[in-house]
């Protein structure tokens, strides 16, 4: 069924006027409220990449490879830096402007789909040559983010995962084992640290995106297994209260005091430049360690294990392009849609952001043996050694409590002016709401 507009995303009430013409300016569609049409095949689209600026450059290759094969489509490029991604879009919805491609990730694919932006491509990918040919396990992860049962509205393109980067150098020199459980991570942390020289055992993330790696923490810590018992949540159980304040504890202690302003890209480039010991990231920078350290300084593991010896992670985004209602060529869309997520172009832009692979074609390309965080990180995934704590993507307003409600609360926390305790109660009543609103539309 569908969502009640009332659940749209709160950022979309909150745009400028100046926001709106902005991006009205860079589209070649129309607001989300309308049909569109399915268009000649031919002429131009426009496409937003999601992460614009770390992917400029192989979209850039992509699109350049797609318009060599189709010359009679052109494609607009529009690059949107990944912290104002939700926003960007938002905006559009409310005052025109959408593109008629947009990269797509599951943590707010349910925002956009309740503002009914986008199309749902089941029909058109049961007659594509993509059929069949999609990890099975990424298709279920879009359907569910979408929310609305067996509907798909992106077709999946990569997945990511959580990786523990630690500087081989540094740990070979101070004699410890790799972090390969939370207890010897902790021990690394502050044996690496002497902040009189400016040396730190790890990089806590603090600034844009520090939430996701704050739960990945405490679930990964705790071994517990389930983001809700029942009808609520069980992220500010006692036990993921002690985990948060271990972990929030190492802030100024093992960690730079700048971290609480840091984003992915700050907190990247300390670590690639510096002489801290470890950092939690994503495959996605890979490629930055590997041209700031050389192969031989860093390497990458995945989660440390926990309680039990257990490895328990919560999920990672899983990346799509999404096909928008409201694109007046939808037949040249979808056959750029095809070609990225096709084996030769997702093989080409996953090796470079040092990806998993949606295509299973693709995932099964020599690459990925030769990446070894990569190659971990799937045979993680795969191999029945990690439970994965599925955050709710489902709830149109997970991006909003997770990134503006709740990121400014954390940097509370590691300032010390809030509790771990206030801190996951708070978000715990406002995800607890959430769901029961959720429900109450005839959902789950």
């Amino acid at each position: 069924m569908n969502i009640s507009k009332t659940l749209r995303g709160r950022a979309a009430t909150a745009v400028s006027l100046t926001a709106v013409l902005a991006i009205a300016a860079t589209g070649c569609g129309d607001d989300g409220s309308s049909s569109g049409t399915e268009g000649s095949g031919k002429g131009e689209i426009t496409f937003w990449d999601n992460n614009g600026g770390p992917r400029t450059e192989i979209w850039t290759e992509i699109i350049k490879d797609f318009e060599k094969a189709n010359p009679d489509i052109k494609v607009k490029y529009v690059p949107i830096p990944i912290a104002d991604v939700q926003s960007k879009y938002d905006t559009a919805i409310a005052g025109g402007g959408l593109p008629d491609v947009g990269g797509v990730g599951t943590a707010y694919l349910a925002n956009i789909v309740s503002q009914e932006a986008l199309e749902p491509v089941n029909d058109r990918l049961e007659k594509s040559e993509l059929k069949g040919k999609l990890v099975e396990s990424m298709v279920e992860s879009v359907k569910a983010a979408g929310g609305r049962g067996d509907d798909m509205y992106s077709v999946p393109t990569s997945a990511n995962n959580g990786a523990l980067w630690y500087r081989t150098d540094l740990f070979e020199a101070a004699g410890l084992e790799a972090p390969t459980t939370w207890e010897k991570f902790y021990v690394a942390a502050d044996k690496l640290t002497d902040a009189k020289k400016n040396k730190f055992g790890y990089t806590i993330r603090g600034g844009a995106g520090s939430i996701a790696q704050a739960l990945d923490a405490i679930y990964g810590q705790t071994g517990i297994t389930e983001f809700w018992d029942g009808d609520r949540t069980t992220l500010n159980d006692p036990k993921n209260v002690a985990a948060l304040e271990k972990y929030a504890g190492l802030f100024k202690k093992t960690t730079p005091a700048a971290d609480v302003n840091n984003d992915f890209t700050k907190m990247v480039a300390q670590w690639d430049t510096g002489t801290i010991g470890m950092l939690s990231h994503n495959l996605g920078s890979y490629q930055d360690h590997l041209k700031a350290l050389g192969e031989d300084k860093f390497a990458g593991i995945p989660a440390p294990t926990g309680a039990g010896d257990k490895r328990v992670q919560v999920s990672n985004p899983v990346d799509g392009l999404g096909l928008f209602r409201s694109s007046k060529n939808k037949n040249a869309a979808w056959k750029f849609i095809e070609f990225a997520a096709s084996h030769e172009s997702n093989s080409k832009w996953n090796e470079s952001a040092g990806a998993i692979p949606a295509n299973t074609e693709a995932a099964k390309d020599p690459w990925i043996s030769k990446t070894e965080p990569t190659a971990l990180a799937a045979k993680a995934l795969t191999d029945g050694s990690t439970t994965i704590v599925d955050l709710p993507y489902h709830l149109p307003d997970w991006n909003n409590i997770s990134k503006a409600d709740n990121e400014p609360e954390f940097q509370k926390l590691l300032l010390g002016k809030v509790t771990a305790k206030a801190f996951l109660d708070k978000m715990a009543d406002e995800l607890n709401t959430a769901q029961k609103e959720w429900k109450e539309l005839g959902n789950g």
